[in-house]
């Protein structure tokens, strides 16, 4: 088939986004899509040539989203009557009904999302976690490529080896950056909201009374904290809410195109994800000031060279089991970090509907699919409730259920077990100062926590912050909190909380939890690996702290290099400032980047992170794949003593 061949096949697909692999076991298969007509689904299954389903979806096996006239989210939860095999390529082959009752499948609608060779896109059920790809902060408008799509290249080279693909691909936070939103990605949200006809609503309390209302504003674009209402109690919220470098309520410094509406974070999603979303958009000159033409200008670039990329990123979670969790800039910047940044944003009916919103979003394009079980069963009625009626109570109450809904972590289904932490919503809040930090988990969510590892052998923890993080720069998070400015620093680690910080660390100590622990982490814009060990104990358990960061975002470059160097010089081992921190009882060892400086210990380099296992958990090989192709392997064989 001709490339032209593929371009009319794929635009007379009614599927926009998607399919993305979503939860795998032998006894379940998830499928997220987004189609712009309704749609009916068959499934087929194959593997070494034998046929494991070929059958239509069932009604209850397909939660249908209706998002607007021309946009309908579907999960597709599939539950086989013999347990799928593992370890071995299953094609598979999503069908969609034509007329008279004929289905048309993937290899005709999707032939995009086959890899060379392939007649019919498949994935591998692991029984072992072997391996997984795991990594955050996929910023569209930064200037890197796109870790995804190396994501894509690395499983194209391996294609024939089943046996090599990774287990998971974790998307650990900050999949969406509804805070900090490039002015041509926003424009084409715009565009594609209009194609899709997705739904408008009511605006409580803000600048403008809809979102047609917001798009026809001269301050739509750049200017959005214009919008909030000019009453002195709505002033301070203006002033919390988007004040730039002053940061302390939607609080990152390029807030100024933050998403507000549904329709505007639904369509998003589609841009990050998709190429097919971009089709047919004009991005045409905007009326701006010249202030903020050369930023769109400067930003209109990174989005040509993100959009390239996406073709790569489509195909890859269309093979792999992709498992995702919020950070705070799929919500916005610093989202609960303080009990007083919980009273103003809540407390206010426009930025609650803007925090409401992007949960709504999270709900029906990542939570969903993580444990669709639980979801549907605890929240599948509201959000029905609002995308059938279009009222703005049903709204109120989803927006509602959603702040009150806890169980955002979940466990995924292979050996040893991977538990996906939740560390945005269970917050324990400080009690005597409510600006300072709170801990990123409550008693209650910590104890949760401790009693599901209690008699495993090892467990991989997905906390989409670093347990183990730079002491430095904690340090200097934590001078900014003792001067009341923590949002200045983005005061969020997990030593910045006494409670929080203790209790988790007694968890590693208790005698009766897993002896080999593997955390694996994002949010930092950089990459390292740490060696923990419980010191003057006999038989302590083994820690790895792994974080891979960003996907598509790094550190300034400069900056970066001097906290490492710093960081190796203040707290050397023969250091006295060790004894004054929280981990003093910890030792801790940081693995050397194969190729870094001398010294060097944290790699500044977007891309993806490649962890392989041991059969007892143990990691045995750590990557970095680099998003431009020059990958970093740390070294795991000599240890270097190093406390922090």
């Amino acid at each position: 088939m001709t490339h032209s061949d593929v371009n009319t096949h794929t635009a007379s697909s009614p599927i926009l986004v998607g399919p993305i692999l979503r939860r795998i076991a032998p006894d379940e298969l998830t499928i997220w899509c987004l189609s712009t007509v309704p749609l009916q689904f068959a499934i087929g299954l194959t593997a070494e040539g034998e046929t494991l389903l070929d059958r239509p979806v069932e009604t209850d096996e397909c939660w249908h989203m209706p998002l607007g006239n021309r946009a309908h989210a579907y999960l597709l939860h599939v539950k086989p009557d013999t347990a799928l095999p593992t370890a071995v390529r299953i094609d598979y082959d999503l069908k969609i009904a034509q007329s008279q009752g004929r289905w048309r499948s993937i290899a005709d609608w999707g032939v995009d999302l086959l890899y060379p060779g392939e007649a019919l896109p498949g994935f591998v059920i692991q029984p072992q976690l072997t391996s997984m790809l795991h990594g955050s902060c996929r910023k569209p408008h930064h200037d890197s490529l796109d870790g995804l799509a190396r994501a894509d290249d690395w499983l194209a080279e391996r294609l024939q080896q089943p046996e090599d693909w990774p287990a998971v691909l974790m998307m650990s936070g900050d999949q969406l950056y509804a805070d900090d939103v490039a002015g041509p990605l926003l424009q084409a949200a715009h565009q594609l909201g209009d194609k899709l006809q997705l739904w408008d609503e009511q605006l409580e309390g803000g600048g403008a009374d809809s979102g047609a209302e917001l798009r026809a504003s001269p301050h739509c674009y750049y200017e959005r904290e214009l919008l909030l209402p000019k009453d002195q109690l709505s002033q301070n919220v203006r002033d919390k809410f988007f004040s730039g470098v002053r940061k302390p309520i939607f609080t990152s410094d390029s807030a100024h195109n933050h998403l507000i509406t549904f329709a505007e974070v639904i369509a998003s999603y589609c841009l990050v994800w998709s190429p097919r979303a971009w089709e047919g958009l004009n991005l045409r000159p905007l009326q701006l000031s010249d202030a903020h033409q050369a930023r769109y200008d400067k930003e209109a670039e990174a989005i040509a060279g993100f959009r390239q990329q996406l073709p790569a990123v489509r195909r890859v979670m269309a093979h792999l089991p992709t498992y995702m969790i919020f950070d705070d800039h799929d919500v916005t910047d610093d989202w609960n970090l303080s009990a007083a940044w919980e009273m103003s944003a809540y407390g206010h009916p426009f930025s609650r509907q803007i925090i409401g919103n992007t949960l709504i979003g999270y709900l029906i394009c990542q939570g969903a699919g993580n444990a669709p079980d639980r979801i549907r069963k605890h929240l599948r009625e509201y959000l029905d409730n609002w995308l059938h009626s279009q009222d703005h109570a049903d709204h109120e109450k989803l927006i509602s259920e959603l702040f009150a809904f806890q169980r955002w972590d979940y466990l995924i289904p292979v050996e040893p077990g991977v538990l996906v932490l939740d560390t945005r919503t269970r917050r324990w809040r400080a009690e005597r100062n409510l600006a300072s930090p709170s801990g990123l988990m409550d008693w209650e969510a910590l104890t949760e926590l401790q009693q599901q590892l209690l008699e495993r052998k090892a467990v991989i923890i997905v906390s989409p912050a670093p347990v183990f993080g730079v002491k430095l720069i904690e340090a200097i998070q934590k001078l900014f909190t003792t001067f009341g400015q923590p949002l200045m620093v983005d005061a969020e680690n997990w030593m910045a909380h006494p409670g929080a910080a203790n209790v988790m660390l007694n968890i590693f100590r208790h005698t009766r939890t897993p002896e080999h622990f593997v955390i694996l982490s994002g949010d930092v814009h950089y990459s390292f690996v740490y060696d923990i060990e419980i010191r003057f104990r006999k038989g302590s358990p083994k820690i790895w702290q792994i974080t891979s960061s960003g996907l598509k975002n790094e550190f300034p470059k400069g900056l970066l290099k001097l906290f490492d160097r710093v960081n190796r010089w203040m707290y050397a081992p023969s250091s006295p400032l060790n004894w004054f921190t929280k981990r003093r009882l910890m030792k801790v060892s940081p693995r050397k980047p194969e190729g870094a400086p001398e010294g060097c210990r944290l790699v500044n380099n977007a891309g993806i992170g490649l962890v392989r296992f041991a059969e007892d958990g143990e990691p045995v090989e750590v990557w970095q794949l680099g998003a431009d192709g020059k990958d970093v392997r740390f070294d795991m064989s000599d240890e270097e003593e190093h406390w922090g």
